[in-house]
């Protein structure tokens, strides 16, 4: 993303933004509620289009193409709330993801996705519905890789999970892009994402107020500040956090 701007009417929602994504690497996107975060998700994904900027996707300039477009060129969003097809098995919701895919390509990706979520194989037969909130998360994560994308962009995996589901699925998140996908993650839950990426950017009111490894996201106090507030550092009944000295 390239000076990214979207608007929605009068109302400029992302400005400016630009970030990279790179292959194998987890890119997180924090910032408070109406940061622009998932808007700048779905500009990418041809879902809203920019009104300035760029999205360029593996050397070729796909601003503003259509989402079924950007799929078959190798891009997959796993949209917040997960939105799998309930009535439908785990195995139809999986061919759902493949539609562009040959029969040979559709069993070598089942046959991975299989591998990466043990119990998607397990259950493979029964409605999506009937799995859990983690396992439903599962799910669409297997339903995007079943495209075959290069880039993977993730809203909110771990909203509405199980404490004990959220370490897992940030596990498997990952474990996506160790297979050398270029994974792109908004999220609130920013201590436990923070221990799986690479590079963070925050924003704040459409603009990225910090951009910079993982390592420096965790140590800078200004970080924090952008992400939960000034209140939230001492909020009592919790440990303040002490921002360091930058000078």
């Amino acid at each position: 993303m390239d000076d990214l701007n979207v608007s929605y009417g009068n109302v400029r929602a992302v400005r400016g933004v630009s970030l990279a994504a790179a292959p194998g690497r987890v890119t997180l996107v924090l910032g408070p509620n109406g940061a622009g975060k998932t808007t700048t998700l779905r500009a990418v994904a041809g879902l809203h289009p920019p009104v300035g900027g760029r999205v360029v996707l593996d050397g070729a300039d796909v601003t503003g193409r259509a989402a079924h477009v950007l799929v078959r060129r190798g891009l997959a969003l796993v949209p917040e709330g997960r939105r799998i097809f309930g009535p439908l098995t785990v195995e139809e919701n999986l061919r759902l993801g493949a539609y562009l895919a040959a029969k040979a390509e559709f069993e070598e990706r089942r046959e991975r996705v299989y591998t990466l979520f043990p119990v998607l194989a397990e259950r493979r037969h029964g409605p999506g519905a009937l799995l859990s909130g983690g396992e439903q998360q599962m799910l669409a994560f297997a339903r995007a890789l079943m495209s075959g994308p290069k880039v993977m962009l993730l809203d909110e995996p771990s909203m509405g999970l199980a404490p004990t589901m959220v370490d897992t699925v940030f596990d498997q998140v990952r474990a996506i892009a160790d297979t050398g996908v270029a994974v792109v993650a908004v999220e609130q839950n920013a201590d436990a994402a923070l221990e799986i990426a690479d590079e963070v950017a925050v924003l704040d009111r459409g603009e990225v107020v910090f951009c910079g490894s993982a390592a420096d996201a965790r140590s800078q106090g200004s970080v924090v500040r952008a992400f939960l507030g000034e209140a939230a550092l001492a909020e009592p009944g919790r440990t303040a956090i002490t921002p360091p000295d930058l000078g």
